[in-house]
């Protein structure tokens, strides 16, 4: 009997029951009618007018939450299909609100950035606006960077059509793009989500195969990419130079500062990774080991457990993952357990496969319903089992925040991530505790082996990259080959010997360096990692109490910086490398469990 290993496709019809639904065109009007409101009262907006800066508040709050869920609609649906023309023209439309919604609330932002301690106060003495309190107090910080309003305002519409422009033609761009994949003895076409899957194949041939295709297809396009990435960088190089006038303010203080973690915290983290460089490389290497190689390759990012026993590692249907999941999500706590199954039952997850697709995988959520959707490509493997727990995590993250104001759910990168990695993190411990055998344990284990020297190695190479490319550009744009040469230095700044090769066209393959919302969009991922097994590790401390302890944390995730987070909840002090250092090192005895285990399995077949 076969089996179809892809997933589910969701259901949108509870949002708009298309793009030609009524509802829609009501909204926008709704829109439209809420920042003709705000443009108005924008013009009585004095330093002292509290009155009208409330309204103001409110107005904006309420426009935010209609587009928002008109905006994730459009983007729902390009990304299960990026030629749909009227979503594109949707979205197109949006676009223009986004930048109203942004430009009109210059003003506003002034206005808390400026207004005096007595001012300020009473402005917050508004049970609605009171609710904001900690991200308006978060925004005072950046009130020395504030220029003129013409000039914020000017800065927010040209970014439309110049740094934003250049993110959503990459986005067309990676939806587009076709790769012929060589598959067995054959040539097949297809598009970029779909030659991914091909990465995870069992088969290092058919990885490699379908990695040279991938870069093959983005290096026909590098001149495009690199002037995409250019723009992106010069633009925010300018910006920073424009918003320098009172103090420096560096390349990477928008990133920190919308991450909501400090300078020092970034620093001790990224300074554990070094000190624990050798420690991830190791692990790199066992990988390699397993898979009866020297050195991995960088089309094994993604690989399935190699076969080291009698029985190959089988697919996973949907529903025998979304068991998985929710078995251990519950043996955390049953609610959880209830709530992946509550997203299977309600449809709210995108697992299907199509050429049409994105690639990618993400958790959104619909401001008016209040509910959250999983898209991804699910084709049946370990990765993307974890995958699935991952933006579960993520979407559990916002269940649990969802009666809270607005204003109180807008967390950082930083700790959203926090979530998504625990949900990696019970899976993987849930099924390491049911394994009847080593071949088990070595098949679960190495998809923790393969988060570790991910999160460990391929998130600092990330960083590594960008953070020398920002560098660079400051004196000029960059050519495709330099690209590629500074791509390929960081891949060996990291990695070292572990790797066969670098990645020379990761830096136009990875979408994350082309969102312009937000620059080094990737360390947070390595700070959740580590932040979330920390709070792991007190599920023995806190037996029961855990997952109401765990909840409010998650609950004040928007209303916290990182620092302060992790002092209420945890008690450590996140700016010391030494609360890093722990965590890291948690991580050896796992480390060196697999290599007993992998030991002992090679000898056995010897």
């Amino acid at each position: 009997m076969s089996h179809d290993f892809s997933g589910p496709s969701w259901d949108l019809s509870v949002v708009y029951t298309g793009v030609d639904d009524p509802m829609i065109e009501n909204d926008i009007a709704e829109v439209e009618s809420f920042l003709q409101a705000v443009a108005k009262l924008n013009k009585d907006l004095v330093e002292d007018n509290v009155a009208v800066a409330q309204q103001i508040f409110v107005k904006l709050q309420n426009a935010d939450e209609v587009y928002s869920n008109l905006s994730t609609y459009a983007n729902c649906l390009l990304s299960v299909n990026s030629a749909d023309e009227d979503a594109q023209r949707l979205f197109g439309r949006l676009q223009r609100h986004r930048k109203e919604i942004n430009s009109l609330s210059k003003p506003l932002h002034e206005f808390e950035a400026l207004a005096g301690e007595e001012i300020l106060e009473s402005y917050l003495n508004h049970g609605f606006v009171g609710q904001a309190r900690f991200s308006v107090l978060h925004r005072r910080q950046l009130a020395s960077q504030l220029l003129s309003r013409s000039e914020e305002q000017l800065i927010e519409e040209l970014a439309q059509n110049g740094l934003h422009a250049w993110g959503n033609l990459y986005d067309r761009l990676s939806g587009s793009i076709e790769c012929n994949v060589l598959v067995g003895n054959q040539s097949q076409s297809m598009g970029l989500a779909q030659a991914s899957t091909h990465m995870m194949d069992s088969s290092n041939t058919q990885r490699k195969n379908a990695w040279e295709a991938i870069n093959q297809s983005w290096g026909a396009h590098d001149e495009a990419c690199a002037a995409g990435l250019n723009a992106i960088t010069g633009w925010r190089l300018d910006l920073c130079d424009q918003r320098s006038q009172n103090k420096p303010v560096g390349f990477l203080d928008s990133s920190v500062h919308m991450n909501k973690i400090s300078l020092e915290t970034l620093n001790a983290l990224l300074g554990s990774a070094k000190r624990f460089n050798s420690l991830a490389q190791r692990a790199a290497k066992l990988q390699a080991r397993a898979m009866g190689k020297e050195r991995m390759g960088p089309w094994d990012s993604r690989a399935p457990a190699p076969v080291l026993g009698k029985h190959p590692t089988s697919l996973i249907t949907f529903e025998e993952g979304i068991k998985v999941i929710k078995d251990a999500f519950s043996s955390v706590d049953s609610s959880m357990g209830d709530f992946v199954q509550m997203m299977v039952d309600e449809h709210w997850i995108e697992g299907s496969i199509s050429s049409k697709k994105r690639p990618g995988a993400y958790c959104t959520s619909f401001s008016r319903s209040k509910t959250p959707r999983v898209y991804m490509t699910y084709s049946g493997s370990t990765s993307d089992v974890i995958t699935l727990a991952h933006e579960l995590g993520h979407a559990l993250h916002f269940w649990v925040m969802r009666d809270l104001p607005e204003s109180q759910r807008q967390y950082g990168m930083s700790l959203a991530e926090t979530a998504s990695t625990m949900g990696e993190t019970a899976v993987r411990n849930a099924l390491l505790a049911k394994a009847s055998s080593d071949l088990e344990k070595l098949d679960i284990m190495w998809e923790e082996l393969s988060a570790f020297t991910t999160f460990m190695l391929n998130i600092p190479t990330r960083f590594e990259f960008e953070k020398n490319l920002y560098d660079k550009r400051r004196d000029r744009p960059l050519s495709p080959k330099e690209l590629r040469d500074l791509m390929s230095d960081a891949w060996v700044e990291w990695y070292g010997d572990s790797i066969s090769e670098p990645d020379p066209m990761f830096w136009a393959s990875k979408l994350h360096f082309y969102i312009s919302g937000l620059s080094f969009y990737n360390f947070p991922y390595l700070f959740g990692y580590l932040f979330s097994l920390g709070v792991y590790s007190e599920r023995s401390k806190f037996g029961n109490q855990f997952y109401s302890r765990y909840c409010k944390l998650l609950r004040d995730t928007g209303s916290m910086t990182a620092e302060v987070l992790a002092e209420s909840h945890l008690g450590q002090d996140i700016q010391s490398q030494t609360f890093w250092d722990n965590v890291i090192n948690s991580i050896r005895p796992r480390i060196d469990e697999y290599e007993l285990l992998l030991d002992t399995v090679l000898q056995a077949k010897s």
